[in-house]
Protein backbone atom coordinates (compact mmCIF):
# COMPACT_ATOMS: atom_id res chain seq x y z
CA UNK A 1 0.00 0.00 0.00
CA UNK A 2 1.06 3.43 -0.64
CA UNK A 3 2.70 5.39 1.98
CA UNK A 4 1.48 8.53 1.09
CA UNK A 5 -1.43 9.94 3.16
CA UNK A 6 -3.56 11.56 0.19
CA UNK A 7 -5.53 13.67 3.19
CA UNK A 8 -2.22 15.50 3.26
CA UNK A 9 -1.08 16.19 -0.35
CA UNK A 10 -2.29 19.56 -1.20
CA UNK A 11 -5.06 20.83 -4.29
CA UNK A 12 -3.95 21.19 -7.34
CA UNK A 13 -3.27 24.91 -8.38
CA UNK A 14 -4.18 24.81 -11.88
CA UNK A 15 -7.34 23.58 -11.16
CA UNK A 16 -7.87 26.35 -8.61
CA UNK A 17 -6.71 28.75 -10.99
CA UNK A 18 -9.14 27.64 -13.75
CA UNK A 19 -12.15 27.10 -11.73
CA UNK A 20 -11.65 31.04 -10.25
CA UNK A 21 -11.51 31.99 -13.49
CA UNK A 22 -14.72 30.47 -14.69
CA UNK A 23 -16.42 31.66 -11.78
CA UNK A 24 -16.18 28.73 -9.21
CA UNK A 25 -14.65 27.60 -6.01
CA UNK A 26 -12.07 24.32 -5.50
CA UNK A 27 -12.32 22.85 -2.21
CA UNK A 28 -11.36 20.04 0.18
CA UNK A 29 -14.34 19.06 1.64
CA UNK A 30 -13.76 17.40 5.90
CA UNK A 31 -15.85 14.18 6.12
CA UNK A 32 -16.43 14.98 9.60
CA UNK A 33 -17.40 18.65 9.09
CA UNK A 34 -20.11 21.29 7.88
CA UNK A 35 -19.66 20.30 3.98
CA UNK A 36 -19.96 16.22 4.55
CA UNK A 37 -23.24 15.80 3.90
CA UNK A 38 -23.86 18.67 1.03
CA UNK A 39 -21.50 16.74 -0.26
CA UNK A 40 -23.18 13.41 0.13
CA UNK A 41 -26.11 15.31 -1.71
CA UNK A 42 -24.29 16.16 -4.45
CA UNK A 43 -22.80 12.95 -5.24
CA UNK A 44 -26.47 11.56 -4.63
CA UNK A 45 -27.87 13.64 -7.22
CA UNK A 46 -25.21 12.84 -9.85
CA UNK A 47 -25.77 9.14 -9.57
CA UNK A 48 -29.96 9.59 -9.63
CA UNK A 49 -29.75 8.42 -6.22
CA UNK A 50 -32.29 9.66 -2.69
CA UNK A 51 -30.75 11.69 -0.28
CA UNK A 52 -29.08 9.78 2.42
CA UNK A 53 -30.90 9.17 5.71
CA UNK A 54 -28.70 10.28 8.96
CA UNK A 55 -27.74 6.56 9.39
CA UNK A 56 -26.74 5.78 5.62
CA UNK A 57 -24.80 8.87 5.97
CA UNK A 58 -22.78 7.97 8.97
CA UNK A 59 -22.07 4.68 7.72
CA UNK A 60 -20.46 6.33 5.03
CA UNK A 61 -18.62 8.33 6.92
CA UNK A 62 -16.76 5.20 8.27
CA UNK A 63 -15.03 4.66 4.75
CA UNK A 64 -14.63 8.93 3.62
CA UNK A 65 -12.53 9.94 6.55
CA UNK A 66 -10.17 7.84 4.62
CA UNK A 67 -10.61 9.25 1.50
CA UNK A 68 -9.54 12.39 -0.65
CA UNK A 69 -12.79 14.48 -1.30
CA UNK A 70 -12.70 17.66 -3.30
CA UNK A 71 -15.50 19.59 -4.26
CA UNK A 72 -16.14 22.33 -7.00
CA UNK A 73 -18.70 25.29 -5.67
CA UNK A 74 -20.63 27.75 -7.12
CA UNK A 75 -20.67 30.45 -4.30
CA UNK A 76 -23.80 32.37 -6.31
CA UNK A 77 -26.02 29.52 -6.44
CA UNK A 78 -29.23 28.82 -4.57
CA UNK A 79 -28.05 26.03 -2.75
CA UNK A 80 -24.48 28.03 -2.39
CA UNK A 81 -22.93 25.27 -0.41
CA UNK A 82 -23.84 22.22 -2.56
CA UNK A 83 -21.26 21.44 -4.75
CA UNK A 84 -21.94 21.73 -8.69
CA UNK A 85 -19.05 18.58 -8.93
CA UNK A 86 -16.77 16.27 -6.93
CA UNK A 87 -14.39 13.63 -6.68
CA UNK A 88 -13.45 11.15 -4.40
CA UNK A 89 -9.71 9.56 -4.06
CA UNK A 90 -7.40 7.32 -2.36
CA UNK A 91 -4.41 5.40 -2.05
CA UNK A 92 -4.22 1.72 -2.78
CA UNK A 93 -3.30 -1.36 -4.29
CA UNK A 94 -3.44 -3.26 -7.65
CA UNK A 95 -2.39 -6.19 -8.52
CA UNK A 96 -0.33 -6.78 -11.49
CA UNK A 97 0.70 -10.30 -11.50
CA UNK A 98 -0.38 -13.32 -8.82
CA UNK A 99 1.18 -12.54 -5.96
CA UNK A 100 2.50 -8.88 -6.92
CA UNK A 101 0.96 -5.34 -6.35
CA UNK A 102 1.87 -2.05 -7.16
CA UNK A 103 0.71 1.67 -6.02
CA UNK A 104 -2.95 2.21 -7.92
CA UNK A 105 -4.60 6.31 -7.55
CA UNK A 106 -8.23 5.57 -7.64
CA UNK A 107 -10.68 8.07 -8.15
CA UNK A 108 -14.65 7.12 -7.27
CA UNK A 109 -17.52 9.48 -6.99
CA UNK A 110 -17.13 12.09 -9.78
CA UNK A 111 -19.92 14.14 -10.84
CA UNK A 112 -20.72 17.50 -13.11
CA UNK A 113 -24.22 19.18 -12.09
CA UNK A 114 -26.82 18.77 -15.07
CA UNK A 115 -26.99 22.70 -14.46
CA UNK A 116 -23.29 23.40 -15.30
CA UNK A 117 -22.39 21.23 -18.13
CA UNK A 118 -19.53 22.72 -20.05
CA UNK A 119 -18.01 24.69 -17.69
CA UNK A 120 -14.68 22.94 -17.40
CA UNK A 121 -15.55 21.45 -13.90
CA UNK A 122 -14.73 17.78 -15.26
CA UNK A 123 -11.81 18.99 -17.28
CA UNK A 124 -10.45 20.95 -13.77
CA UNK A 125 -11.45 17.80 -11.51
CA UNK A 126 -9.70 14.38 -13.59
CA UNK A 127 -6.73 16.80 -14.45
CA UNK A 128 -6.11 17.78 -10.91
CA UNK A 129 -6.41 14.21 -9.48
CA UNK A 130 -3.90 13.10 -12.45
CA UNK A 131 -1.22 15.63 -11.28
CA UNK A 132 -1.54 15.07 -7.85
CA UNK A 133 -1.17 11.52 -8.68
CA UNK A 134 1.69 11.99 -10.61
CA UNK A 135 3.12 14.44 -8.42
CA UNK A 136 2.70 12.16 -5.59
CA UNK A 137 4.78 9.81 -7.10
CA UNK A 138 1.94 7.22 -8.53
CA UNK A 139 2.67 5.30 -11.91
CA UNK A 140 -1.17 4.23 -12.24
CA UNK A 141 -4.73 5.87 -12.02
CA UNK A 142 -7.74 3.81 -12.06
CA UNK A 143 -11.40 4.06 -12.03
CA UNK A 144 -14.60 2.15 -12.90
CA UNK A 145 -16.87 3.76 -14.93
CA UNK A 146 -20.74 4.40 -15.60
CA UNK A 147 -20.35 6.08 -18.84
CA UNK A 148 -17.83 5.09 -21.56
CA UNK A 149 -17.02 8.12 -23.51
CA UNK A 150 -15.90 10.15 -20.79
CA UNK A 151 -12.96 9.02 -19.84
CA UNK A 152 -10.53 8.23 -22.62
CA UNK A 153 -10.33 12.18 -22.94
CA UNK A 154 -7.48 12.00 -20.26
CA UNK A 155 -5.94 8.91 -21.07
CA UNK A 156 -7.74 6.44 -19.24
CA UNK A 157 -8.73 2.94 -20.75
CA UNK A 158 -10.15 -0.27 -20.64
CA UNK A 159 -8.09 -2.72 -18.68
CA UNK A 160 -10.30 -5.27 -17.07
CA UNK A 161 -13.70 -6.81 -18.41
CA UNK A 162 -16.32 -8.57 -16.40
CA UNK A 163 -19.17 -10.75 -16.89
CA UNK A 164 -22.37 -10.29 -15.80
CA UNK A 165 -23.74 -13.86 -15.77
CA UNK A 166 -27.39 -15.17 -15.94
CA UNK A 167 -28.36 -19.20 -15.72
CA UNK A 168 -31.36 -21.20 -16.42
CA UNK A 169 -31.01 -23.99 -13.64
CA UNK A 170 -33.45 -25.74 -15.44
CA UNK A 171 -30.69 -26.67 -18.48
CA UNK A 172 -27.59 -26.30 -15.99
CA UNK A 173 -27.58 -30.12 -14.83
CA UNK A 174 -24.08 -29.91 -12.73
CA UNK A 175 -20.71 -32.34 -14.74
CA UNK A 176 -18.55 -30.49 -13.09
CA UNK A 177 -16.25 -31.80 -10.23
CA UNK A 178 -17.07 -32.64 -6.57
CA UNK A 179 -14.46 -31.38 -3.90
CA UNK A 180 -13.93 -33.05 -0.83
CA UNK A 181 -14.29 -29.71 1.12
CA UNK A 182 -17.63 -28.58 3.12
CA UNK A 183 -20.20 -26.01 2.86
CA UNK A 184 -21.63 -24.41 5.97
CA UNK A 185 -24.16 -21.51 6.20
CA UNK A 186 -22.24 -18.20 8.41
CA UNK A 187 -24.72 -15.68 9.95
CA UNK A 188 -24.66 -12.02 9.36
CA UNK A 189 -22.76 -11.50 12.62
CA UNK A 190 -18.89 -11.11 11.52
CA UNK A 191 -20.32 -11.27 8.22
CA UNK A 192 -18.29 -8.37 6.92
CA UNK A 193 -14.86 -9.44 8.03
CA UNK A 194 -15.79 -12.84 7.04
CA UNK A 195 -15.72 -11.68 3.19
CA UNK A 196 -12.86 -9.37 3.68
CA UNK A 197 -10.70 -11.99 4.60
CA UNK A 198 -11.36 -13.69 1.92
CA UNK A 199 -11.75 -11.10 -0.75
CA UNK A 200 -8.06 -10.44 0.59
CA UNK A 201 -6.38 -13.04 -0.20
CA UNK A 202 -8.29 -13.88 -3.66
CA UNK A 203 -7.17 -10.33 -5.16
CA UNK A 204 -3.28 -10.86 -4.38
CA UNK A 205 -3.58 -13.43 -6.88
CA UNK A 206 -5.78 -12.14 -9.55
CA UNK A 207 -4.85 -9.65 -12.27
CA UNK A 208 -6.93 -6.32 -12.22
CA UNK A 209 -7.93 -6.36 -8.58
CA UNK A 210 -7.99 -3.82 -5.75
CA UNK A 211 -8.61 -3.99 -1.82
CA UNK A 212 -12.19 -3.68 -0.94
CA UNK A 213 -12.60 -1.84 2.40
CA UNK A 214 -15.28 -2.74 5.56
CA UNK A 215 -17.70 -0.14 4.01
CA UNK A 216 -18.31 -2.28 0.53
CA UNK A 217 -18.55 -5.60 2.94
CA UNK A 218 -20.58 -4.17 4.82
CA UNK A 219 -23.12 -3.72 1.58
CA UNK A 220 -22.45 -6.74 0.63
CA UNK A 221 -23.07 -8.36 3.93
CA UNK A 222 -27.04 -6.38 4.43
CA UNK A 223 -25.59 -4.93 7.11
CA UNK A 224 -25.48 -1.14 6.23
CA UNK A 225 -28.13 1.12 7.14
CA UNK A 226 -31.04 1.43 4.25
CA UNK A 227 -30.50 -2.08 2.66
CA UNK A 228 -34.03 -3.10 1.88
CA UNK A 229 -32.73 -6.41 1.16
CA UNK A 230 -30.36 -7.01 4.26
CA UNK A 231 -32.89 -9.23 6.18
CA UNK A 232 -32.64 -11.68 3.08
CA UNK A 233 -28.98 -11.86 2.92
CA UNK A 234 -27.57 -15.59 3.27
CA UNK A 235 -23.90 -16.56 3.14
CA UNK A 236 -22.55 -19.86 2.94
CA UNK A 237 -18.31 -20.66 2.94
CA UNK A 238 -16.34 -23.66 1.44
CA UNK A 239 -13.86 -25.02 3.87
CA UNK A 240 -11.18 -27.08 2.30
CA UNK A 241 -10.48 -30.14 4.53
CA UNK A 242 -8.09 -28.48 6.97
CA UNK A 243 -11.51 -26.47 7.61
CA UNK A 244 -9.67 -22.76 6.61
CA UNK A 245 -12.31 -21.01 4.63
CA UNK A 246 -11.35 -21.08 0.78
CA UNK A 247 -14.54 -19.57 -0.90
CA UNK A 248 -17.78 -17.29 0.10
CA UNK A 249 -20.57 -16.52 -1.57
CA UNK A 250 -23.22 -14.05 -0.70
CA UNK A 251 -26.76 -13.96 -1.74
CA UNK A 252 -30.48 -13.03 -1.80
CA UNK A 253 -33.41 -14.78 -3.61
CA UNK A 254 -36.27 -12.80 -5.04
CA UNK A 255 -39.87 -14.07 -4.72
CA UNK A 256 -41.24 -15.42 -8.17
CA UNK A 257 -45.27 -16.15 -8.81
CA UNK A 258 -43.51 -19.84 -9.94
CA UNK A 259 -42.86 -20.82 -6.34
CA UNK A 260 -40.33 -22.97 -7.81
CA UNK A 261 -38.51 -20.81 -10.04
CA UNK A 262 -37.36 -17.95 -7.85
CA UNK A 263 -34.20 -15.80 -8.77
CA UNK A 264 -30.99 -15.91 -6.91
CA UNK A 265 -28.85 -12.91 -7.10
CA UNK A 266 -25.30 -13.33 -6.23
CA UNK A 267 -23.76 -10.53 -4.32
CA UNK A 268 -20.21 -11.48 -3.96
CA UNK A 269 -18.78 -14.85 -5.00
CA UNK A 270 -14.84 -15.05 -3.87
CA UNK A 271 -12.80 -18.43 -4.05
CA UNK A 272 -9.63 -18.36 -3.51
CA UNK A 273 -9.12 -21.93 -5.11
CA UNK A 274 -10.69 -23.98 -8.13
CA UNK A 275 -12.13 -25.93 -5.40
CA UNK A 276 -13.98 -23.83 -3.53
CA UNK A 277 -15.15 -22.21 -6.92
CA UNK A 278 -17.02 -25.59 -8.18
CA UNK A 279 -18.65 -26.49 -4.70
CA UNK A 280 -19.90 -22.65 -4.48
CA UNK A 281 -21.48 -22.43 -8.16
CA UNK A 282 -22.63 -25.81 -7.58
CA UNK A 283 -24.22 -24.92 -4.58
CA UNK A 284 -26.26 -21.91 -6.25
CA UNK A 285 -27.42 -23.54 -9.19
CA UNK A 286 -28.48 -26.37 -7.61
CA UNK A 287 -30.22 -24.37 -4.63
CA UNK A 288 -33.81 -25.70 -3.81
CA UNK A 289 -36.79 -23.59 -5.70
CA UNK A 290 -34.39 -21.63 -7.83
CA UNK A 291 -34.92 -21.25 -11.49
CA UNK A 292 -32.43 -18.64 -12.36
CA UNK A 293 -29.07 -17.36 -10.81
CA UNK A 294 -28.04 -14.25 -11.42
CA UNK A 295 -24.08 -12.82 -10.74
CA UNK A 296 -22.22 -9.83 -11.61
CA UNK A 297 -18.72 -9.26 -12.01
CA UNK A 298 -17.79 -12.31 -12.76
CA UNK A 299 -14.04 -13.57 -14.70
CA UNK A 300 -14.69 -12.56 -18.86
CA UNK A 301 -15.14 -16.30 -19.40
CA UNK A 302 -16.71 -17.63 -16.25
CA UNK A 303 -15.65 -21.11 -15.72
CA UNK A 304 -18.78 -21.99 -14.86
CA UNK A 305 -20.20 -22.67 -17.84
CA UNK A 306 -17.72 -25.74 -18.50
CA UNK A 307 -19.32 -27.15 -14.95
CA UNK A 308 -22.78 -27.51 -16.69
CA UNK A 309 -24.65 -29.85 -19.16
CA UNK A 310 -25.69 -27.44 -21.35
CA UNK A 311 -23.04 -24.16 -21.66
CA UNK A 312 -25.49 -22.23 -22.98
CA UNK A 313 -27.87 -21.96 -20.34
CA UNK A 314 -24.96 -19.82 -18.92
CA UNK A 315 -25.43 -16.11 -20.85
CA UNK A 316 -22.56 -14.05 -20.06
CA UNK A 317 -22.62 -10.13 -21.08
CA UNK A 318 -19.29 -9.17 -21.25
CA UNK A 319 -18.77 -4.92 -20.21
CA UNK A 320 -15.25 -3.05 -19.74
CA UNK A 321 -15.05 -2.25 -16.12
CA UNK A 322 -11.76 -1.31 -14.52
CA UNK A 323 -10.24 1.88 -16.46
CA UNK A 324 -6.47 2.68 -15.98
CA UNK A 325 -4.66 6.02 -16.71
CA UNK A 326 -0.42 5.45 -16.93
CA UNK A 327 1.65 8.45 -15.44
CA UNK A 328 4.88 6.75 -15.77
CA UNK A 329 5.58 4.59 -18.51
CA UNK A 330 8.69 2.71 -16.98
CA UNK A 331 7.61 2.32 -13.47
CA UNK A 332 4.07 0.65 -14.61
CA UNK A 333 5.90 -1.09 -17.42
CA UNK A 334 8.36 -2.82 -14.18
CA UNK A 335 5.45 -3.28 -11.97
CA UNK A 336 4.24 -6.89 -13.69
CA UNK A 337 5.88 -10.22 -14.59
CA UNK A 338 5.61 -10.99 -18.10
CA UNK A 339 5.53 -14.54 -19.52
CA UNK A 340 8.08 -14.04 -22.27
CA UNK A 341 11.10 -12.60 -22.93
CA UNK A 342 11.13 -9.49 -25.22
CA UNK A 343 13.09 -6.76 -26.52
CA UNK A 344 11.46 -3.17 -28.56
CA UNK A 345 11.49 0.08 -28.53
CA UNK A 346 8.39 1.84 -27.99
CA UNK A 347 7.16 5.40 -28.27
CA UNK A 348 4.06 5.84 -26.56
CA UNK A 349 2.00 9.18 -27.31
CA UNK A 350 0.25 11.27 -24.42
CA UNK A 351 -1.45 14.47 -25.10
CA UNK A 352 -1.43 15.60 -20.81
CA UNK A 353 2.03 15.10 -21.24
CA UNK A 354 2.31 12.42 -18.46
CA UNK A 355 3.40 8.93 -20.43
CA UNK A 356 4.78 10.86 -23.55
CA UNK A 357 7.94 9.76 -24.67
CA UNK A 358 9.72 6.70 -26.38
CA UNK A 359 11.40 3.69 -24.06
CA UNK A 360 13.22 0.89 -24.72
CA UNK A 361 11.74 -2.41 -23.25
CA UNK A 362 13.62 -5.46 -22.40
CA UNK A 363 12.07 -8.28 -20.69
CA UNK A 364 14.59 -11.07 -19.67
CA UNK A 365 14.12 -15.18 -19.15
CA UNK A 366 12.93 -14.01 -15.65
CA UNK A 367 10.37 -11.93 -17.00
CA UNK A 368 11.15 -8.62 -15.60
CA UNK A 369 10.96 -5.50 -17.27
CA UNK A 370 13.73 -2.87 -17.65
CA UNK A 371 12.98 0.05 -19.23
CA UNK A 372 14.71 2.91 -20.50
CA UNK A 373 14.71 5.78 -22.62
CA UNK A 374 15.28 6.01 -26.78
CA UNK A 375 18.37 7.62 -27.40
CA UNK A 376 17.44 10.22 -30.08
CA UNK A 377 17.75 8.72 -33.47
CA UNK A 378 17.02 5.05 -32.39
CA UNK A 379 14.46 3.31 -34.35
CA UNK A 380 11.02 2.85 -33.24
CA UNK A 381 9.28 -0.40 -33.90
CA UNK A 382 6.21 0.35 -31.74
CA UNK A 383 3.45 3.27 -31.63
CA UNK A 384 0.57 3.22 -29.52
CA UNK A 385 -1.15 5.90 -27.39
CA UNK A 386 -1.29 6.24 -23.61
CA UNK A 387 -4.67 4.92 -23.80
CA UNK A 388 -3.85 1.64 -25.81
CA UNK A 389 -0.84 1.31 -23.20
CA UNK A 390 -3.28 1.07 -20.11
CA UNK A 391 -5.32 -1.13 -22.10
CA UNK A 392 -2.56 -4.25 -22.54
CA UNK A 393 -0.82 -3.29 -19.23
CA UNK A 394 -2.07 -5.91 -17.20
CA UNK A 395 -2.35 -8.52 -20.79
CA UNK A 396 -6.19 -8.43 -21.33
CA UNK A 397 -6.24 -6.68 -24.31
CA UNK A 398 -4.12 -7.70 -27.16
CA UNK A 399 -1.91 -5.06 -28.54
CA UNK A 400 -2.92 -6.45 -32.44
CA UNK A 401 -6.10 -5.84 -31.86
CA UNK A 402 -5.31 -2.08 -31.22
CA UNK A 403 -3.34 -1.99 -33.88
CA UNK A 404 -6.31 -3.05 -36.33
CA UNK A 405 -8.74 -0.43 -34.36
CA UNK A 406 -5.60 2.45 -35.21
CA UNK A 407 -4.91 3.46 -31.85
CA UNK A 408 -1.11 0.86 -32.05
CA UNK A 409 1.21 0.81 -34.86
CA UNK A 410 4.23 -1.16 -35.90
CA UNK A 411 6.02 -4.03 -37.41
CA UNK A 412 3.89 -6.84 -37.34
CA UNK A 413 6.68 -9.45 -35.92
CA UNK A 414 7.07 -6.50 -32.87
CA UNK A 415 3.28 -6.77 -32.00
CA UNK A 416 3.23 -10.22 -32.03
CA UNK A 417 6.18 -10.37 -29.33
CA UNK A 418 4.79 -7.64 -27.17
CA UNK A 419 1.60 -9.89 -27.09
CA UNK A 420 3.36 -13.16 -26.57
CA UNK A 421 5.21 -11.37 -23.63
CA UNK A 422 2.30 -9.53 -21.84
CA UNK A 423 -0.33 -12.47 -22.04
CA UNK A 424 -1.20 -12.89 -18.40
CA UNK A 425 -0.91 -16.11 -16.51
CA UNK A 426 -4.24 -15.45 -15.16
CA UNK A 427 -7.14 -13.33 -17.40
CA UNK A 428 -7.30 -9.91 -15.17
CA UNK A 429 -10.63 -9.57 -13.47
CA UNK A 430 -11.84 -6.35 -10.91
CA UNK A 431 -14.54 -8.41 -9.11
CA UNK A 432 -15.78 -5.09 -7.20
CA UNK A 433 -16.81 -1.29 -8.34
CA UNK A 434 -15.35 1.40 -6.61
Amino acid sequence: MASIDPLTLPLDQTSADDLAAAGLEYARVDADGDAYRPFQRAVARGFLGGESTDDEAENARLTLRTRRLTAVYDRDGVEAGVPVGTVDSWATELTTSPGRQTDLWAISAVTVAPTHRRRGIARAMLGGELRTAAAAGFALAGLTVTEATIYGRWGFSPATWASDVEIDTTRARWTGPTPAGRLDFVPRDGLADRIGAVHDRVRRQRPGSVPGWDGRWRGVAGVAPGDKQGEKVRAVVYRDTEGVDRGIVVYTIADRDDFAAHDLDVRALFAESPDAYAALWRFVLEHDLVGTVKAWLQAPVPPVQWMVADRRAVTATLTDHQWLRILDVPRALASRAYTAPLRVAMRVTDPLGFADGAWHVVIADDGEAVVEPVADGDAIDVEMTVNALGSILLGGTRVTELAAAGIASGQPGALAAIDRSFAPSMTPLLDIWY
